[in-house]
């Protein structure tokens, strides 16, 4: 059994906007997606990430392609305090998720939920 390094969590928007637009089948991945984001954060068990800028400097993405449409799972690292988590800020279409994401990160108090 493989033992997970962080502690995945989910932005409280995170659940009813962004996986109601997502396509049945990314909204299924989730999961999958949240698994490998707990065990390895930046060489992502072969999906494409990358480190973000701008306004979103300490974040990454995930780079996920469905049906020639880029998506994007927009996430920070926390290593500090204990325990070591990731929290998912937006899974949207590219411009979307990073907007998403950006008004997200604002928010002084955000409220999460813990990933299955």
């Amino acid at each position: 059994m493989v033992t997970k390094r962080y502690q995945v969590q989910r932005h409280r928007q995170l659940n009813p906007e962004d996986l109601g637009e997502l396509p049945t089948q990314l909204r299924d991945n989730l999961t999958q997606y949240e698994q490998v984001l707990a065990l390895e954060l930046i060489q992502t068990k072969g999906i494409p990430s990358h480190s973000l800028a701008g306004q979103l400097q300490g974040y990454r993405a995930l780079e996920i392609d469905w049906g020639q449409i880029s998506y994007r799972l927009v996430y920070r690292v926390y290593k500090k305090p204990a325990p070591r988590r990731v929290l998912i800020l937006s899974f949207a279409e590219h411009d979307a998720a990073y907007e998403k994401a950006t008004q997200r990160k604002q928010k002084k108090f955000m409220l999460y939920t813990v990933a299955d």
